[in-house]
């Protein structure tokens, strides 16, 4: 069984404020051993509950968040960026996890919620249903009949993933009290919770079904500023900050937009 690992940062336990998310910012470094952490326990969770090889891949930012040097050695690390596509090879696993991933842009108390992006994206729809990056990974892992099988974050993502994904697995590592604030759970705790969360889901892998979107995808992106609707003849203008396209598959969507 081959375990892919999606990993974020604004979820992982012990994380609650933007200067620990940002690079530049001064809580960065002890973000980057959370993150750390986070992902071992994960680890240790898919190779208890069967898996046989183990990706995890730096999705947050720059994708060089994790320290190399206190990471797992059994597992692989994707770091950095990918010319070849969000999730490109994800067809190659089993099954997908979704690490310290935060809610949808908007929703209410939830620990740093936005969607790709939260200098530019408002509010992003898919096929007409308000979504987050939930909805477009796992739809992107769905597309290559892959389930998503655990998400940990808040207890916000977690609602958004099960409202998503029937069956799937959620550890709740703290619960949001406004975007930049949290209750969490103690260290210990939170990395137990992930671990055995993660051998779980790992166990009931095959149970859990891949997200696959009604095709075309149509996604709708409200911007946050004005002026910046590309112009090109597959993007359908819906007002000055609005804009839709559509694609045969969820990453094909996420490319256009």
């Amino acid at each position: 069984m081959r375990i892919f690992i999606d990993v974020d940062m604004e979820g992982i336990s012990g994380i609650a404020t933007r200067e620990q998310v940002v690079r530049a910012d001064s809580r960065y470094e002890e973000a980057r051993r959370m993150v750390t952490w986070d992902i071992n326990a994960c680890v240790e969770g898919c190779f208890r509950g069967g898996a046989s090889h183990v990706t995890a891949w730096d999705s947050h930012g720059s994708g060089h968040n994790i320290i190399w040097d206190l990471a797992d050695p059994r597992a692989d690390y994707q770091v950095g960026t990918n010319d070849l596509g969000r999730l490109h090879d994800i067809g190659e696993y089993d099954a997908v996890i979704l690490l310290g991933f935060h809610a949808m842009a908007g929703a209410r108390c939830a620990v740093l919620e936005h969607t790709m992006s939260s200098g530019s994206w408002q509010n992003l729809w898919l096929n007409g249903v308000k979504a987050g990056e939930i909805a477009i990974d796992a739809g992107i892992a769905g597309d290559a009949g892959v389930p998503t099988i655990m998400v940990s974050g808040d207890d916000k993502v977690c609602a958004e993933a099960r409202q998503w994904i029937p069956g799937v697995l959620t550890a709740q590592v703290k619960v949001g009290l406004s975007s930049g604030g949290a209750r969490m759970l103690s260290k210990d705790m939170a990395h137990r919770l992930i671990t055995d969360t993660t051998e779980a889901a790992c166990r009931k892998h095959r149970e859990i079904k891949p997200l696959v979107h009604a095709k075309p995808v149509t996604m709708r992106l409200e911007l946050v500023e004005r002026g910046r609707i590309p112009g090109r003849p597959d993007v359908t203008v819906v007002d000055g900050r609005t804009y839709e396209v559509s694609g045969a598959t969820t990453r094909e969507a996420l490319t256009r937009l």
